[in-house]
Protein backbone atom coordinates (compact mmCIF):
# COMPACT_ATOMS: atom_id res chain seq x y z
CA UNK A 1 0.00 0.00 0.00
CA UNK A 2 1.35 2.55 -1.57
CA UNK A 3 2.01 -0.15 -4.07
CA UNK A 4 0.10 -0.56 -7.38
CA UNK A 5 -1.52 -2.20 -8.70
CA UNK A 6 -4.07 -3.82 -6.48
CA UNK A 7 -4.09 -0.06 -5.61
CA UNK A 8 -3.38 1.38 -2.55
CA UNK A 9 0.57 9.21 7.39
CA UNK A 10 0.47 11.60 9.20
CA UNK A 11 -1.89 13.45 10.35
CA UNK A 12 -5.98 11.96 10.95
CA UNK A 13 -7.25 15.62 10.10
CA UNK A 14 -9.80 15.38 7.12
CA UNK A 15 -10.73 18.51 5.95
CA UNK A 16 -14.22 19.74 6.51
CA UNK A 17 -15.31 19.56 2.04
CA UNK A 18 -14.01 15.72 2.56
CA UNK A 19 -16.17 15.09 5.83
CA UNK A 20 -19.12 16.90 3.82
CA UNK A 21 -18.91 14.51 0.97
CA UNK A 22 -18.66 11.61 3.15
CA UNK A 23 -21.87 13.02 4.98
CA UNK A 24 -23.70 13.38 2.03
CA UNK A 25 -22.81 9.88 0.67
CA UNK A 26 -25.21 8.32 2.86
CA UNK A 27 -28.71 9.10 3.83
CA UNK A 28 -31.77 8.38 6.35
CA UNK A 29 -33.68 11.04 4.74
CA UNK A 30 -37.06 8.95 4.65
CA UNK A 31 -35.83 6.18 1.78
CA UNK A 32 -35.67 3.87 4.31
CA UNK A 33 -38.44 1.38 4.36
CA UNK A 34 -39.86 1.74 1.10
CA UNK A 35 -39.94 -0.33 -1.57
CA UNK A 36 -36.22 0.67 -3.71
CA UNK A 37 -37.37 -1.28 -7.16
CA UNK A 38 -40.43 1.56 -7.15
CA UNK A 39 -38.07 4.38 -7.85
CA UNK A 40 -37.82 6.08 -10.93
CA UNK A 41 -34.84 7.39 -12.19
CA UNK A 42 -34.58 10.66 -13.47
CA UNK A 43 -31.84 11.61 -16.18
CA UNK A 44 -30.82 14.56 -16.87
CA UNK A 45 -27.21 16.10 -18.21
CA UNK A 46 -24.15 15.16 -16.13
CA UNK A 47 -22.16 17.66 -14.02
CA UNK A 48 -18.38 17.94 -13.92
CA UNK A 49 -17.11 15.05 -12.24
CA UNK A 50 -16.53 15.35 -8.62
CA UNK A 51 -12.67 15.33 -7.16
CA UNK A 52 -13.68 11.93 -6.08
CA UNK A 53 -14.48 11.10 -9.34
CA UNK A 54 -11.11 12.51 -10.86
CA UNK A 55 -12.44 16.15 -11.47
CA UNK A 56 -12.19 17.50 -14.81
CA UNK A 57 -15.29 18.75 -17.26
CA UNK A 58 -18.56 17.32 -17.60
CA UNK A 59 -18.56 14.71 -21.00
CA UNK A 60 -18.35 15.67 -24.26
CA UNK A 61 -21.31 15.40 -26.63
CA UNK A 62 -21.60 12.09 -28.27
CA UNK A 63 -20.69 11.84 -32.07
CA UNK A 64 -24.85 12.02 -32.86
CA UNK A 65 -24.65 15.50 -30.94
CA UNK A 66 -27.07 14.07 -28.14
CA UNK A 67 -25.28 14.50 -24.31
CA UNK A 68 -24.13 12.10 -21.46
CA UNK A 69 -27.29 11.41 -19.02
CA UNK A 70 -26.51 10.84 -14.97
CA UNK A 71 -28.92 9.28 -12.81
CA UNK A 72 -28.70 8.58 -9.33
CA UNK A 73 -30.10 5.30 -7.69
CA UNK A 74 -30.87 4.52 -3.75
CA UNK A 75 -29.23 1.51 -3.07
CA UNK A 76 -29.78 -0.19 0.95
CA UNK A 77 -26.44 0.87 2.80
CA UNK A 78 -26.61 -2.60 4.45
CA UNK A 79 -28.20 -5.08 2.01
CA UNK A 80 -28.99 -7.23 4.93
CA UNK A 81 -31.58 -4.33 6.29
CA UNK A 82 -33.09 -3.52 2.99
CA UNK A 83 -35.41 -1.31 4.25
CA UNK A 84 -32.65 0.87 6.48
CA UNK A 85 -30.64 3.96 5.65
CA UNK A 86 -29.93 4.41 1.83
CA UNK A 87 -26.75 5.14 -0.33
CA UNK A 88 -26.51 6.93 -3.76
CA UNK A 89 -24.97 5.27 -6.51
CA UNK A 90 -24.70 7.05 -9.63
CA UNK A 91 -25.14 6.51 -12.73
CA UNK A 92 -24.64 7.71 -16.53
CA UNK A 93 -25.82 6.59 -20.03
CA UNK A 94 -25.89 7.48 -23.28
CA UNK A 95 -29.01 6.20 -25.00
CA UNK A 96 -29.25 3.83 -28.10
CA UNK A 97 -28.76 5.39 -31.52
CA UNK A 98 -30.38 2.72 -33.30
CA UNK A 99 -33.81 1.51 -34.17
CA UNK A 100 -35.67 1.47 -31.22
CA UNK A 101 -37.35 -1.85 -32.31
CA UNK A 102 -34.26 -3.21 -32.33
CA UNK A 103 -33.12 -2.49 -28.92
CA UNK A 104 -32.03 -4.67 -26.12
CA UNK A 105 -32.14 -3.31 -23.58
CA UNK A 106 -29.18 -1.37 -21.29
CA UNK A 107 -25.67 -2.83 -21.46
CA UNK A 108 -24.19 -1.96 -17.93
CA UNK A 109 -20.17 -1.57 -18.09
CA UNK A 110 -17.47 -1.58 -15.17
CA UNK A 111 -14.33 -0.80 -15.81
CA UNK A 112 -12.59 -2.37 -12.58
CA UNK A 113 -9.65 -0.90 -10.22
CA UNK A 114 -11.86 -1.85 -7.81
CA UNK A 115 -11.94 1.54 -7.51
CA UNK A 116 -12.37 3.02 -10.73
CA UNK A 117 -15.52 5.67 -11.53
CA UNK A 118 -17.95 4.42 -14.23
CA UNK A 119 -19.34 7.33 -14.98
CA UNK A 120 -15.87 9.09 -15.46
CA UNK A 121 -14.48 6.25 -17.87
CA UNK A 122 -17.43 5.33 -20.14
CA UNK A 123 -17.34 8.81 -21.90
CA UNK A 124 -13.52 9.01 -22.15
CA UNK A 125 -14.15 5.47 -23.98
CA UNK A 126 -17.56 5.07 -25.15
CA UNK A 127 -16.53 5.76 -28.85
CA UNK A 128 -14.83 2.74 -29.02
CA UNK A 129 -18.22 0.62 -27.87
CA UNK A 130 -20.37 2.88 -30.74
CA UNK A 131 -21.02 -0.71 -32.43
CA UNK A 132 -23.01 -1.81 -29.17
CA UNK A 133 -25.41 2.01 -29.29
CA UNK A 134 -27.08 0.47 -32.15
CA UNK A 135 -28.57 -1.73 -29.90
CA UNK A 136 -28.06 -0.88 -26.60
CA UNK A 137 -28.20 1.98 -24.13
CA UNK A 138 -24.65 2.02 -22.89
CA UNK A 139 -24.63 2.33 -19.04
CA UNK A 140 -22.53 2.42 -16.16
CA UNK A 141 -21.49 3.61 -12.80
CA UNK A 142 -19.95 4.37 -9.68
CA UNK A 143 -19.99 1.23 -7.67
CA UNK A 144 -20.28 1.75 -3.88
CA UNK A 145 -17.90 3.47 -2.31
CA UNK A 146 -16.83 5.39 -5.21
CA UNK A 147 -16.43 8.48 -6.87
CA UNK A 148 -20.00 9.95 -6.00
CA UNK A 149 -21.48 6.93 -4.37
CA UNK A 150 -20.96 7.03 -1.03
CA UNK A 151 -17.15 7.47 -1.64
CA UNK A 152 -14.46 5.96 1.05
CA UNK A 153 -12.45 9.16 1.96
CA UNK A 154 -8.84 8.31 3.64
CA UNK A 155 -5.80 10.97 3.60
CA UNK A 156 -6.13 14.18 1.78
CA UNK A 157 -4.15 15.51 -1.15
CA UNK A 158 -1.21 16.37 0.88
CA UNK A 159 -1.26 13.31 3.19
CA UNK A 160 -1.35 11.26 0.13
CA UNK A 161 1.38 13.08 -1.98
CA UNK A 162 3.33 12.19 1.54
CA UNK A 163 2.02 8.55 1.10
CA UNK A 164 3.33 8.21 -2.09
CA UNK A 165 6.58 9.26 -1.68
CA UNK A 166 7.63 6.69 1.05
CA UNK A 167 9.73 3.82 0.72
CA UNK A 168 7.25 0.63 -0.20
CA UNK A 169 10.37 -1.93 -0.75
CA UNK A 170 12.26 -2.04 2.98
CA UNK A 171 16.04 -3.02 3.05
CA UNK A 172 15.91 -3.09 6.67
CA UNK A 173 14.00 -2.81 9.88
CA UNK A 174 13.76 0.52 10.02
CA UNK A 175 12.70 1.10 7.09
CA UNK A 176 10.05 -2.08 7.31
CA UNK A 177 8.50 -0.04 10.40
CA UNK A 178 8.22 3.14 8.66
CA UNK A 179 6.34 1.14 5.96
CA UNK A 180 4.15 -0.61 8.76
CA UNK A 181 3.51 3.35 10.03
CA UNK A 182 2.46 4.46 6.98
CA UNK A 183 -0.09 1.49 6.50
CA UNK A 184 -1.54 1.89 9.96
CA UNK A 185 -2.07 5.71 9.29
CA UNK A 186 -3.83 5.10 6.32
CA UNK A 187 -5.92 2.39 7.92
CA UNK A 188 -7.25 4.78 10.63
CA UNK A 189 -7.64 7.99 8.21
CA UNK A 190 -9.86 5.32 6.24
CA UNK A 191 -11.94 4.20 9.48
CA UNK A 192 -12.11 8.13 10.63
CA UNK A 193 -13.61 9.61 7.80
CA UNK A 194 -15.68 6.69 6.40
CA UNK A 195 -16.33 3.91 9.25
CA UNK A 196 -19.85 3.99 8.31
CA UNK A 197 -19.75 2.95 4.99
CA UNK A 198 -16.37 0.39 4.95
CA UNK A 199 -18.22 -2.66 6.14
CA UNK A 200 -20.76 -1.92 3.08
CA UNK A 201 -18.40 -1.76 -0.38
CA UNK A 202 -17.58 -5.70 -0.75
CA UNK A 203 -18.36 -6.94 -4.39
CA UNK A 204 -21.29 -8.61 -3.42
CA UNK A 205 -22.78 -5.57 -1.84
CA UNK A 206 -22.12 -4.55 -5.91
CA UNK A 207 -23.47 -7.26 -7.31
CA UNK A 208 -26.71 -6.81 -5.27
CA UNK A 209 -26.69 -2.62 -6.71
CA UNK A 210 -26.02 -4.74 -9.99
CA UNK A 211 -29.48 -6.30 -9.90
CA UNK A 212 -31.19 -3.27 -8.57
CA UNK A 213 -30.18 -1.40 -11.09
CA UNK A 214 -30.97 -4.13 -13.54
CA UNK A 215 -34.93 -3.55 -12.45
CA UNK A 216 -34.72 0.16 -12.28
CA UNK A 217 -33.64 0.40 -15.75
CA UNK A 218 -36.09 -1.90 -16.88
CA UNK A 219 -34.50 -5.05 -18.08
CA UNK A 220 -35.21 -8.66 -17.64
CA UNK A 221 -32.07 -9.82 -17.75
CA UNK A 222 -28.86 -8.44 -17.18
CA UNK A 223 -26.70 -7.56 -20.15
CA UNK A 224 -22.79 -6.90 -18.90
CA UNK A 225 -19.45 -6.28 -19.85
CA UNK A 226 -16.87 -6.37 -17.46
CA UNK A 227 -13.28 -5.36 -17.51
CA UNK A 228 -10.34 -6.64 -14.80
CA UNK A 229 -12.11 -6.45 -11.85
CA UNK A 230 -15.57 -6.11 -13.06
CA UNK A 231 -14.76 -9.67 -13.65
CA UNK A 232 -15.28 -10.49 -10.60
CA UNK A 233 -17.91 -8.45 -9.82
CA UNK A 234 -19.51 -10.06 -12.73
CA UNK A 235 -18.61 -13.46 -11.63
CA UNK A 236 -20.06 -12.73 -8.07
CA UNK A 237 -23.67 -11.49 -10.21
CA UNK A 238 -23.68 -14.60 -11.74
CA UNK A 239 -23.16 -16.79 -8.65
CA UNK A 240 -25.26 -14.59 -6.92
CA UNK A 241 -28.37 -14.39 -9.57
CA UNK A 242 -27.69 -16.99 -12.00
CA UNK A 243 -31.22 -16.78 -13.82
CA UNK A 244 -31.07 -12.94 -14.56
CA UNK A 245 -27.63 -13.21 -16.26
CA UNK A 246 -27.92 -12.40 -20.35
CA UNK A 247 -25.52 -11.63 -22.41
CA UNK A 248 -22.25 -11.26 -20.74
CA UNK A 249 -18.36 -10.55 -21.54
CA UNK A 250 -15.59 -10.72 -19.21
CA UNK A 251 -12.27 -9.23 -20.50
CA UNK A 252 -9.42 -9.12 -19.08
CA UNK A 253 -10.21 -11.65 -16.68
CA UNK A 254 -9.39 -12.06 -13.00
CA UNK A 255 -8.79 -15.13 -11.89
CA UNK A 256 -11.32 -16.54 -8.94
CA UNK A 257 -9.63 -19.21 -7.88
CA UNK A 258 -6.35 -17.29 -6.41
CA UNK A 259 -5.84 -15.43 -2.75
CA UNK A 260 -3.98 -11.79 -2.52
CA UNK A 261 -0.85 -13.50 -2.28
CA UNK A 262 -1.41 -16.07 -5.55
CA UNK A 263 -2.55 -13.19 -7.01
CA UNK A 264 0.36 -11.03 -6.53
CA UNK A 265 2.40 -13.73 -7.20
CA UNK A 266 1.05 -14.03 -10.66
CA UNK A 267 1.18 -10.24 -11.49
CA UNK A 268 4.67 -10.02 -10.84
CA UNK A 269 5.22 -12.57 -13.45
CA UNK A 270 2.54 -11.14 -15.36
CA UNK A 271 4.13 -7.79 -15.16
CA UNK A 272 7.87 -9.14 -15.73
CA UNK A 273 6.79 -10.77 -18.60
CA UNK A 274 5.35 -7.54 -20.18
CA UNK A 275 8.77 -5.94 -19.32
CA UNK A 276 10.42 -8.99 -21.43
CA UNK A 277 8.16 -7.80 -24.23
CA UNK A 278 8.75 -4.18 -23.93
CA UNK A 279 11.94 -4.55 -24.31
CA UNK A 280 12.63 -7.02 -26.77
CA UNK A 281 9.89 -4.76 -29.05
CA UNK A 282 12.57 -1.96 -28.99
CA UNK A 283 16.02 -3.58 -28.86
CA UNK A 284 14.41 -5.03 -32.53
CA UNK A 285 13.61 -1.49 -33.66
CA UNK A 286 15.49 -1.12 -36.94
CA UNK A 287 16.00 2.98 -35.98
CA UNK A 288 17.46 1.56 -33.23
CA UNK A 289 16.90 1.70 -29.17
CA UNK A 290 17.56 4.95 -27.33
CA UNK A 291 17.35 2.93 -23.62
CA UNK A 292 19.81 0.14 -24.59
CA UNK A 293 21.86 -2.44 -27.12
CA UNK A 294 19.80 -5.86 -26.46
CA UNK A 295 16.58 -6.57 -24.25
CA UNK A 296 18.75 -7.49 -21.32
CA UNK A 297 20.98 -3.99 -21.23
CA UNK A 298 17.34 -2.52 -21.51
CA UNK A 299 16.19 -4.87 -18.75
CA UNK A 300 19.89 -4.24 -16.57
CA UNK A 301 19.78 -0.29 -16.73
CA UNK A 302 16.15 -0.40 -15.52
CA UNK A 303 17.04 -2.26 -12.68
CA UNK A 304 20.43 -0.22 -11.97
CA UNK A 305 18.27 2.99 -12.37
CA UNK A 306 15.73 1.79 -9.51
CA UNK A 307 18.36 0.67 -7.41
CA UNK A 308 20.43 4.11 -7.47
CA UNK A 309 16.88 5.54 -7.03
CA UNK A 310 16.35 3.73 -3.58
CA UNK A 311 18.99 6.27 -2.53
CA UNK A 312 19.11 9.03 -4.33
CA UNK A 313 15.85 10.13 -5.48
CA UNK A 314 16.10 12.73 -8.69
CA UNK A 315 14.16 15.53 -9.22
CA UNK A 316 10.25 15.04 -10.44
CA UNK A 317 7.15 17.37 -10.84
CA UNK A 318 8.59 19.77 -8.23
CA UNK A 319 8.32 19.92 -5.21
CA UNK A 320 8.11 16.24 -5.47
CA UNK A 321 10.99 13.56 -6.59
CA UNK A 322 11.21 10.47 -8.45
CA UNK A 323 11.96 8.29 -5.90
CA UNK A 324 12.17 4.38 -6.49
CA UNK A 325 8.75 3.73 -5.64
CA UNK A 326 7.55 6.06 -7.65
CA UNK A 327 9.57 5.41 -10.65
CA UNK A 328 8.15 1.47 -10.22
CA UNK A 329 4.40 2.64 -10.15
CA UNK A 330 5.02 4.67 -13.44
CA UNK A 331 6.75 2.06 -14.80
CA UNK A 332 3.78 -0.39 -13.96
CA UNK A 333 1.38 1.68 -15.17
CA UNK A 334 3.39 1.97 -18.72
CA UNK A 335 3.08 -1.54 -19.04
CA UNK A 336 -0.58 -2.12 -18.70
CA UNK A 337 -1.11 -0.95 -22.44
CA UNK A 338 1.21 -1.35 -25.60
CA UNK A 339 0.16 2.12 -26.68
CA UNK A 340 1.95 3.22 -23.36
CA UNK A 341 5.17 2.01 -24.71
CA UNK A 342 6.52 4.83 -26.19
CA UNK A 343 5.83 6.92 -22.73
CA UNK A 344 8.06 4.71 -20.72
CA UNK A 345 10.96 4.70 -23.37
CA UNK A 346 10.35 8.74 -23.53
CA UNK A 347 10.36 8.67 -19.21
CA UNK A 348 13.58 5.87 -18.98
CA UNK A 349 15.53 8.54 -21.81
CA UNK A 350 14.61 11.17 -19.37
CA UNK A 351 15.09 9.78 -15.89
CA UNK A 352 18.85 8.32 -17.21
CA UNK A 353 19.52 12.27 -17.67
CA UNK A 354 17.95 13.59 -14.00
CA UNK A 355 15.10 14.19 -15.05
CA UNK A 356 11.37 12.26 -13.76
CA UNK A 357 9.10 14.15 -14.41
CA UNK A 358 7.39 11.80 -17.32
CA UNK A 359 7.60 8.70 -15.13
CA UNK A 360 6.07 10.06 -12.31
CA UNK A 361 3.44 11.92 -14.41
CA UNK A 362 3.19 8.29 -14.49
CA UNK A 363 2.58 7.31 -11.48
CA UNK A 364 0.27 10.31 -10.51
CA UNK A 365 -2.11 8.33 -13.56
CA UNK A 366 -2.05 4.86 -11.53
CA UNK A 367 -2.07 6.56 -8.32
CA UNK A 368 -5.31 9.03 -9.50
CA UNK A 369 -3.88 12.33 -8.91
CA UNK A 370 -4.22 15.53 -11.69
CA UNK A 371 -1.47 18.15 -12.53
CA UNK A 372 -3.70 20.46 -9.77
CA UNK A 373 -2.60 17.91 -7.20
CA UNK A 374 -5.86 16.72 -6.19
CA UNK A 375 -6.31 12.77 -6.25
CA UNK A 376 -9.76 10.70 -7.00
CA UNK A 377 -10.53 8.37 -4.29
CA UNK A 378 -9.43 5.56 -6.17
CA UNK A 379 -6.42 4.68 -3.80
CA UNK A 380 -9.17 4.52 -0.96
CA UNK A 381 -11.51 2.93 -3.09
CA UNK A 382 -9.26 0.18 -4.03
CA UNK A 383 -8.10 -0.56 -0.64
CA UNK A 384 -11.11 -0.45 1.26
CA UNK A 385 -12.77 -2.86 -1.64
CA UNK A 386 -10.03 -5.25 -1.35
CA UNK A 387 -9.50 -5.66 2.19
CA UNK A 388 -13.53 -6.10 2.64
CA UNK A 389 -13.53 -8.57 0.18
CA UNK A 390 -10.12 -10.90 0.91
CA UNK A 391 -10.11 -13.06 4.53
CA UNK A 392 -6.26 -13.26 4.56
CA UNK A 393 -4.16 -11.14 6.59
CA UNK A 394 -0.56 -11.49 6.38
CA UNK A 395 2.67 -10.31 8.18
CA UNK A 396 6.23 -8.83 7.67
CA UNK A 397 7.26 -11.56 8.87
CA UNK A 398 5.39 -13.99 6.51
CA UNK A 399 6.06 -11.40 3.48
CA UNK A 400 9.78 -11.90 4.30
CA UNK A 401 9.57 -15.40 3.51
CA UNK A 402 7.62 -15.25 0.84
CA UNK A 403 10.86 -12.57 -1.08
CA UNK A 404 12.29 -15.05 -2.53
CA UNK A 405 9.26 -16.91 -4.44
CA UNK A 406 8.43 -13.15 -5.53
CA UNK A 407 12.16 -11.86 -6.89
CA UNK A 408 12.20 -15.20 -8.63
CA UNK A 409 9.26 -14.47 -10.63
CA UNK A 410 10.40 -10.58 -10.93
CA UNK A 411 13.94 -9.23 -10.00
CA UNK A 412 11.97 -5.70 -10.50
CA UNK A 413 8.82 -6.17 -9.45
CA UNK A 414 8.83 -8.92 -6.93
CA UNK A 415 9.65 -6.75 -3.86
CA UNK A 416 6.49 -3.76 -4.51
CA UNK A 417 3.88 -6.45 -4.99
CA UNK A 418 5.07 -8.99 -2.52
CA UNK A 419 5.36 -5.99 0.36
CA UNK A 420 1.78 -4.70 -0.59
CA UNK A 421 0.35 -7.71 0.62
CA UNK A 422 0.35 -5.97 4.58
CA UNK A 423 -2.23 -2.90 3.03
CA UNK A 424 -4.97 -5.17 4.57
CA UNK A 425 -3.00 -6.24 7.64
CA UNK A 426 -4.63 -3.58 9.98
CA UNK A 427 -7.99 -3.26 8.65
CA UNK A 428 -10.95 -2.72 10.80
CA UNK A 429 -13.62 -4.62 8.44
CA UNK A 430 -12.61 -8.56 8.50
CA UNK A 431 -12.52 -9.92 4.96
CA UNK A 432 -15.07 -11.94 3.51
CA UNK A 433 -13.57 -14.60 1.76
CA UNK A 434 -10.32 -16.16 0.54
CA UNK A 435 -11.45 -15.96 -2.81
CA UNK A 436 -14.66 -15.13 -4.68
CA UNK A 437 -17.64 -17.42 -5.52
CA UNK A 438 -18.43 -17.02 -9.37
CA UNK A 439 -20.19 -21.07 -9.74
CA UNK A 440 -23.24 -20.34 -11.89
CA UNK A 441 -25.56 -22.80 -12.79
CA UNK A 442 -28.47 -21.85 -14.75
CA UNK A 443 -26.43 -18.81 -15.67
CA UNK A 444 -26.64 -17.99 -19.78
CA UNK A 445 -23.29 -18.26 -21.58
CA UNK A 446 -20.66 -15.88 -20.74
CA UNK A 447 -18.08 -14.83 -23.12
CA UNK A 448 -14.71 -15.11 -20.84
CA UNK A 449 -11.90 -13.30 -23.20
CA UNK A 450 -7.88 -13.80 -22.06
CA UNK A 451 -5.10 -11.65 -23.44
CA UNK A 452 -2.12 -14.16 -23.33
CA UNK A 453 0.43 -10.95 -23.01
CA UNK A 454 -1.90 -9.07 -19.86
CA UNK A 455 -0.06 -8.13 -17.31
CA UNK A 456 -2.28 -7.03 -14.76
CA UNK A 457 -4.48 -9.79 -14.78
CA UNK A 458 -1.92 -13.10 -16.37
CA UNK A 459 -3.99 -15.01 -19.16
CA UNK A 460 -4.32 -18.29 -17.16
CA UNK A 461 -7.14 -16.53 -15.24
CA UNK A 462 -9.50 -16.98 -18.18
CA UNK A 463 -9.29 -20.19 -18.43
CA UNK A 464 -9.82 -20.73 -14.34
CA UNK A 465 -12.37 -18.14 -14.56
CA UNK A 466 -14.59 -20.39 -17.44
CA UNK A 467 -14.50 -23.15 -15.85
CA UNK A 468 -15.38 -22.00 -12.06
CA UNK A 469 -18.26 -20.26 -13.74
CA UNK A 470 -19.20 -23.74 -14.27
CA UNK A 471 -20.07 -26.15 -17.81
CA UNK A 472 -22.26 -24.77 -20.40
CA UNK A 473 -22.02 -20.75 -18.74
CA UNK A 474 -18.07 -19.78 -19.22
CA UNK A 475 -17.03 -19.71 -22.69
CA UNK A 476 -13.37 -19.19 -23.19
CA UNK A 477 -11.71 -16.68 -26.24
CA UNK A 478 -7.93 -16.61 -26.20
CA UNK A 479 -6.38 -13.50 -27.89
CA UNK A 480 -2.67 -13.55 -28.48
CA UNK A 481 -1.71 -10.40 -27.85
CA UNK A 482 -0.52 -7.42 -25.89
CA UNK A 483 -1.53 -5.03 -23.03
CA UNK A 484 -4.45 -5.50 -20.38
CA UNK A 485 -7.17 -6.64 -21.66
CA UNK A 486 -8.67 -7.54 -25.90
CA UNK A 487 -11.56 -5.76 -27.28
CA UNK A 488 -9.86 -2.19 -26.70
CA UNK A 489 -6.95 -3.35 -28.79
CA UNK A 490 -9.09 -2.93 -31.71
CA UNK A 491 -8.05 -6.91 -33.22
CA UNK A 492 -11.05 -7.47 -35.26
CA UNK A 493 -11.32 -10.78 -34.41
CA UNK A 494 -11.67 -10.49 -30.61
CA UNK A 495 -14.46 -7.50 -31.67
CA UNK A 496 -16.44 -9.30 -34.27
CA UNK A 497 -16.75 -12.18 -31.63
CA UNK A 498 -17.72 -9.94 -28.86
CA UNK A 499 -20.32 -8.13 -30.66
CA UNK A 500 -21.20 -11.20 -32.68
CA UNK A 501 -22.59 -12.16 -28.82
CA UNK A 502 -23.47 -9.12 -27.63
CA UNK A 503 -25.64 -7.80 -30.81
CA UNK A 504 -26.92 -10.95 -32.38
CA UNK A 505 -26.66 -13.66 -29.45
CA UNK A 506 -23.53 -16.09 -31.59
CA UNK A 507 -22.17 -17.66 -29.42
CA UNK A 508 -18.27 -17.93 -30.57
CA UNK A 509 -17.07 -21.80 -30.43
CA UNK A 510 -15.38 -22.50 -26.82
CA UNK A 511 -11.70 -22.24 -27.13
CA UNK A 512 -11.60 -19.70 -30.75
CA UNK A 513 -8.18 -17.97 -31.18
CA UNK A 514 -7.71 -14.87 -32.01
CA UNK A 515 -4.08 -13.13 -33.30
Amino acid sequence: MPNPPRIRVAALTATALLLSSLLAGCSDDGSGGQDLTAQELNWEDCPPPSQAQGGGGSPSPLPDGGTWQCATMKAPLDWDEPKGDTIDIALIRAQSTGDERRRIGSLIFNFGGPGSSGVTSLPSVGERYGTLLTRYDLVSFDPRGVGRSAPVLCENDQQLDAHFQQDATPDDATERTELLDTNKEFTRACEKNSKKVLPHVRTTDAARDLDLMRQLLGDRKLHYFGISYGTELGGVYAHLFPENVGRAVFDAVVDPTENPEQSALGQAEGFQLALDNFAADCAAKSEGCPIGNTAQDIKDRIAKLLKDLDSKPIPGVFPRELTQTAATSGILQALYSKDFWEYLTQGLVQAYDGDGRLLLLLADSMNGRRENGEYSNITAANVSINCADDKPRYTAAYVEQRLPEFRAASNLFGDSLAWAMLTCTDWPVPGAAEHPDVSAPGSGPILVVGNTGDPATPYEGARRMAEALGKGVGVELTYEGQGHGAYNTGNKCVQDAVNGYLLDGKVPAAGTVCS
